[in-house]
């Protein structure tokens, strides 16, 4: 009983090793699985890569973006600021003075014509405000930047035709000052010598030579300085006319009360010959009536016998008070008209 029992363990065993040596069934329903799972990973692999790569270019796109953003949201700050610059208030300020200049005022009128035309094309001078906000998209940053650029290009191009407007109004002013100061001294010079002797205070005349001997050092570019000295030239010119026309009426009121003088003289004197020939002609009449009376007769030719003497007639008598010839008196008018008509005869007794 004991080797049969030895013998059946020893074939069991053998048996044992047999399975194990033998190899491994494969069950059919085993191997789709696995086949399936291997599916899967490849798949959530794929997706994972994809995923992956969607997220790196959305955020490489991200980036870039965000770079052409920045990119022009900067741009739109340097031309707002460069065009804030052209259009600042004293620039302004200088281009509405050089709109303001006309053509007569320039010493080349086609600086006007130019400005006007830079004028037009900056709105007329009223620039646009330009926003850059980091709010605004890529797009509306880069349009803001176009017309930025725009209206400082204009704005850059008015400044240039300012600038020449004003140069060429500088410059007529200049040749005007110029101008004015060599015909203000023409005339200074003509009042030194005309003056002469014909001022009150000859220290103005003294003054008015300075005053030219100055203008005619007068140097530079800077028309102030030529005006400065028409004015200096004009002062002294007027200081001079003052003179003269104090001297003018101080010989006029000299020359008055000398023909005041002379009138009142002449009417002392016209008086006095009337006096004169009234008193003459008063004197003329008595020595005529006396000449007219007759000779009284001697008393003793009165009732004589003999005949009566003739009697001479009388001579008239020379008139009396002044001793002049009493014939031409007679003759004389006498506008006092005591007896005597416009003829100059004088009806006596």
């Amino acid at each position: 009983m004991g080797d049969k029992d030895q013998e059946s363990e020893v074939e069991e065993a053998d048996e044992e090793a047999k399975v194990d040596k033998a190899p491994p069934t494969v069950v059919p329903g085993d191997e789709d699985t696995t086949s399936g799972r291997r599916h899967r990973k490849w798949l959530v692999a794929v997706i994972v890569a994809v995923v992956v790569v969607v997220v790196a270019g959305l955020a490489a796109w991200r980036v870039v973006e965000d770079r052409r953003h920045g990119s022009a949201l900067e741009s739109c700050n340097r031309a707002a600021k460069s065009l804030q610059e052209r259009t600042s208030s004293a620039k302004m300020a200088r281009y509405r003075e050089a709109s303001g200049v006309k053509a007569d005022e320039v010493k080349d009128a086609k600086t006007v014509t130019n400005m006007s035309s830079s004028v037009k094309a900056a709105d007329g001078l009223k620039p646009s405000l330009i926003q850059c906000n980091a709010s605004m998209s890529t797009g509306g940053l880069n349009t803001a930047v176009s017309k930025a650029k725009k209206l400082d290009s204009d704005y850059a191009a008015l400044a240039k035709s300012a600038k020449a407007v004003l140069a060429s109004r500088d410059a007529k002013t200049l040749d005007d000052a110029k101008a004015a100061l060599n015909t203000k001294k023409d005339e200074a010079s003509k009042l030194l010598g005309d003056s002469d002797g014909k001022v009150v205070d000859n220290a103005t005349r003294d003054g008015l030579q300075r005053a030219i001997d100055q203008a005619g050092q007068v140097k530079g570019d800077e028309a102030k300085v030529y005006q400065e000295a028409a004015g200096s030239l004009q002062a002294a010119i007027d200081r001079v006319n003052a003179s003269l026309q104090a001297k003018s009426q101080a010989d006029q009121q000299a020359a008055a009360q000398a023909a005041q003088a002379q009138a009142a003289q002449q009417q002392a004197q016209r008086q006095g010959s009337a006096q004169r020939r009234q008193a003459s002609s008063g004197n003329g009449r008595r020595g005529s009536t006396q000449s007219r009376r007759p000779a009284s007769r001697p008393s003793g030719n009165r009732g004589g016998g003999g005949g009566g003497s003739s009697q001479a007639p009388a001579t008239p008598s020379a008139p009396q008070g002044g001793g002049s010839n009493w014939r031409d008196r007679l003759n004389r008018p006498d506008t006092s008209m005591h007896g005597c008509n416009s003829d100059g005869l004088c009806v006596i007794g």
